[in-house]
C-alpha cells in the first residue's frame, strides 16, 4: 500500500482530467460534527480543453502548497479560463484567493446562491474578478468541450451544484456522494473498505437534507456517467451508479409510511409526573380517528434508534421535569441529535411536571421551533403530581395534537413569545 501522504503528482482521471487535491489523514473531526477516524481528503480537478483549462474546487487552505504544486504540473496559471465552486465552505474554497491572485483573468463559475458567500470571502477584492452565476443547463465552453451545470441546493448549503464534463462521462458532485476517508489509492476499487464511512458521511451531513437529495438524485440520474468525482474521499469510478441508488435507499424514510398520522410521545420523568401525563398525552391522542400514537421513556432508550422513529413520524410530543431550572440532559441530548435529521413541518408540543419554576418547558418548545417544527399548542405544564382533573387536560392536550395532527382542527402555529408564555 502507498503512503498516506499519497501520490507526489497530479493522478490522471481520464485524458485531459487530473486530481490535483490533498489528502488529510491525521484529521479526526470534521467541522466538529464528523468522526474521522480515516481521515479526509480535499478532491480538487483539472479539465482540459482545447481552449483552456476549468479548476473545479480547491482545498482547504493548510494544504494550498500540494493543491498548487500539482495544479502547476498540468497547467499553466494563464491556461485557466475557468474555477468552478460547486460549493463554498472553506475546506473547497481555502486556496480561492491565491488562486485568483494567480490567474486574475479566470472567469469563477457559481451557483448564484453562493454569490455572498464568494463576496464575504473575497471582501474588497470581489469587483476586481469575472464572476458568473450558472444554473441548471448552463455551460461553459473549453474549445472542443464543455461543462455543463446543475444547481442542486441544499446538498447540503443552499449554493451547492454539480458540474458535468459529457466528454469523459464525468459527474463532478462536491460533497454528495462523499465519505470522510482518506486513502492514497484515491479510487474505490483500490482503495480499503469505505463503506461504513460513506454511510456515516450520509447520516451526519446529508440526512437533515434527505428530500433535497432525493431531489438531487432525481437531476442527475438521467446522466450517463462512467465516473462520479466527490470533493472527499474515494473516486467513484467502478459501480458508479451503485453508489446514486445506496444515496438513495440511505434518503428514503427509514420506517414505511402508513396510512395513520403517527405522534411519538417521549419523556423522561424523574418521580412519575411526567411520565402520567405522557401516558394521558398519548392515550388521548390515541383516541382520536386516523392516528398512531407510540411512548418512549427516554430514559430506557437509545438515542440513535430514536432518531429514525422521529424522521418518519409526523410529530413529537417531549416532555420532561423542571430540574435546577432546566430541563433535564437526556432531553437536551435527544434535542442536539435532532439536528442530523429532517425536521421542518413537523408538529411539536412540550409538557412537564414542576416543583417551582417550570423552565424546562419553555425552554423544549424554544429549542423546537428553532428545529423548524410547528408548535399548534401552547406546551402543558402541572405542579407537582398531576390531579385527575390535570390528567384530563393531558387526554385533550393528545386530542388536540392528533386533530392538528389530522388537519381536523383550526391551522396555528404558536410565534415565539406564545410559546415562551406556556
Amino acid at each position: 500500500m502507498r503512503s498516506l501522504i499519497g501520490p507526489d503528482g497530479p493522478v490522471a482521471l481520464a485524458e485531459g482530467v487530473h486530481w490535483i487535491g490533498a489528502l488529510d489523514p491525521d484529521l479526526r473531526s470534521f467541522d466538529v460534527i464528523v468522526r474521522t477516524a480515516n481521515g479526509t481528503s480535499y478532491n480538487a480537478y483539472a479539465v482540459r480543453g482545447s481552449g483552456g483549462v476549468a479548476i473545479i474546487d480547491t482545498v482547504k487552505a493548510e494544504f494550498a502548497g500540494a493543491f498548487f504544486a500539482r495544479l502547476e504540473a498540468v497547467a499553466r496559471y494563464d491556461e485557466i479560463r475557468f474555477i468552478v465552486l460547486n460549493h463554498l465552505e472553506p475546506d473547497h474554497t481555502g486556496a480561492l484567493p491565491e488562486l485568483l491572485r494567480r490567474a486574475p483573468q479566470a472567469q469563477v463559475l457559481l451557483s448564484p446562491r453562493g454569490l455572498p458567500l464568494l463576496r464575504a470571502l473575497l471582501r474588497d477584492d470581489f469587483g476586481r474578478y469575472d464572476i458568473r452565476p450558472v444554473t441548471t443547463g448552463e455551460t461553459a465552453s473549453l474549445g472542443d468541450c464543455a461543462l455543463e451545470f446543475f444547481t442542486t441546493p441544499y446538498v447540503h448549503w443552499p449554493d451547492t451544484q454539480c458540474t458535468w464534463f459529457a466528454r469523459q462521462r464525468i459527474l463532478f458532485t462536491c460533497d454528495l456522494f462523499g465519505s470522510h476517508f482518506c486513502d492514497a489509492r484515491l479510487f474505490n476499487d483500490e482503495a480499503g473498505d469505505f463503506r461504513l464511512a460513506f454511510e456515516h458521511y450520509f447520516d451526519r451531513i446529508m440526512r437533515p437534507f434527505r428530500s433535497f437529495v432525493t431531489e438531487a438524485l432525481d437531476l442527475l440520474e438521467p446522466l450517463d456517467f462512467a465516473l462520479i468525482a466527490p470533493s472527499h474521499g474515494p473516486i467513484l469510478r467502478t459501480n458508479p451508479r451503485d453508489y446514486l441508488q445506496r444515496t438513495r435507499a440511505l434518503a428514503k424514510a427509514r420506517l414505511g409510511a402508513g396510512p395513520e398520522k403517527a405522534l411519538l410521545v417521549i419523556y423522561v420523568s424523574a418521580y412519575g409526573a411526567t411520565a402520567g401525563l405522557a401516558q394521558a398525552i398519548h392515550d388521548g391522542a390515541e383516541q382520536e380517528p386516523g392516528v398512531r400514537a407510540a411512548l418512549f421513556d427516554l430514559e430506557g432508550a437509545e438515542i440513535a434508534p430514536l432518531l429514525d422513529l422521529i424522521e418518519a413520524a409526523d410529530g413529537i410530543a417531549l416532555g420532561s421535569p423542571t430540574i435546577n431550572g432546566d430541563a433535564v440532559r437526556r432531553i437536551w441530548d435527544l434535542m442536539a441529535a435532532l439536528a442530523e435529521i429532517e425536521l421542518r413541518g413537523k408538529l411539536g408540543a412540550a409538557f412537564g411536571s414542576y416543583g417551582w419554576s417550570g423552565e424546562a418547558v419553555r425552554m423544549i418548545e424554544t429549542r423546537l421551533q428553532g428545529l423548524k417544527l410547528r408548535l399548534p399548542e401552547p406546551g402543558l405544564r402541572v405542579r407537582l403530581h398531576p390531579s385527575a382533573e390535570e390528567l384530563a387536560e393531558g387526554q385533550d392536550f393528545g386530542r388536540r395534537l392528533a386533530a392538528h395532527l389530522c388537519g381536523r382542527a383550526p391551522a396555528r402555529v404558536l410565534d415565539a413569545p406564545e410559546a415562551a408564555a406556556g
